[in-house]
């Protein structure tokens, strides 16, 4: 990553987009299974559901936020890759999902050669930040957006620095088990590389704890970790391990839409309550 870094020639003068913007969250772990996909389309539908307007950005190919939204694969006829190598814009590529005031920015398995396409641009880690850029600044249905989401692989390639690079803070969602911390450390690495390359203002906004089982002892040993080693990075609110939240995705639902009353919904409701209110200057504004 520090030779893609220190080879990019148009970095942006400033970190944040200059135009009045929403909140830029990736949703980022080197790590897959830890719930990365499955917190972006429920926070993201938590969020909507307490009024705030949300853009989930799909960078992941393999394309299961976007199912998990109910986006057949057969109706994406555009998608995130379109709009990483120019051929269209991001206001051309969302999509409205079932859940009101939730947009998404589909994803395709075109997003496999997207590092061969744009790996000779000078400005490679910065498309999608001039994507949403160019978006804010010229659509009006943008002015609306309060949160924007982005769900990348669970690999430290292209298209992850191109969210981080685009991004305010960083999302951690981590599993509750035995190696959680290890691969804590190494995204933390990672945020730092991307901070002193690329995105200086980028933090991390919070560390959330995701597939926790009571009634494992090692699963509340690891909580303890992580609440030790990060402190005040760690969100109160725990994911709780709930066959709800699995079942939902298969019906193409978020689980606040497949079933409001369940474990995984209450506690997605909470997360998304304690992300704004981490927020301190929307409330001063």
């Amino acid at each position: 990553m520090t030779d893609t870094a220190a080879s990019d020639t148009e970095r942006p003068r400033q970190a944040r987009l200059s135009t009045p913007s929403p909140r830029v969250l990736v949703l980022a772990n080197q790590k897959g299974g830890v719930g990365k996909t499955t917190t972006a389309i429920n926070l993201g539908t938590a969020l909507a559901a307490i009024g705030e307007r949300v853009l989930i950005i799909d960078l992941d190919p393999q394309g299961n936020a976007s199912t998990g939204l109910g986006i057949d694969r057969k109706s994406r006829t555009s998608s995130s890759y379109d709009v990483l190598v120019g051929e269209r814009s991001l206001a051309q590529v969302i999509t409205p999902t079932a859940v009101p005031r939730l947009l998404i920015a589909p994803s395709t398995m075109d997003l496999l050669g997207v590092e061969l396409e744009i790996s000779g641009h000078t400005d490679r880690s910065y498309k999608l930040k001039h994507a949403l850029t160019t978006f804010f600044s010229r659509d009006n249905e943008a002015e609306a957006i309060t949160y924007v989401l982005i769900d990348c692989p669970p690999s430290l390639n292209l298209l992850t620095i191109n969210a981080l690079a685009a991004s305010d803070s960083v999302v951690v969602p981590l599993q509750c088990e035995f190696f959680a911390l290890e691969g804590l450390s190494q995204l933390l690495k990672t945020v730092d590389q991307v901070r002193r390359s690329l995105n200086p203002s980028l933090t991390i906004h919070g560390i959330v704890l995701t597939m926790f089982d009571p009634r494992n002892s090692l699963a509340g040993q690891v909580v303890a970790d992580v609440r030790a080693f990060m402190g005040e990075k760690v969100y109160e609110t725990v994911i709780p391990r709930n066959v709800r939240v699995s079942e939902a995705p298969s019906h193409g639902k978020p689980v606040l839409l497949y079933d409001l009353k369940c474990a995984g919904s209450q506690a997605y409701l909470k997360l998304a309550s304690e992300v704004i209110q981490r927020e301190g200057r929307w409330s001063a504004a």
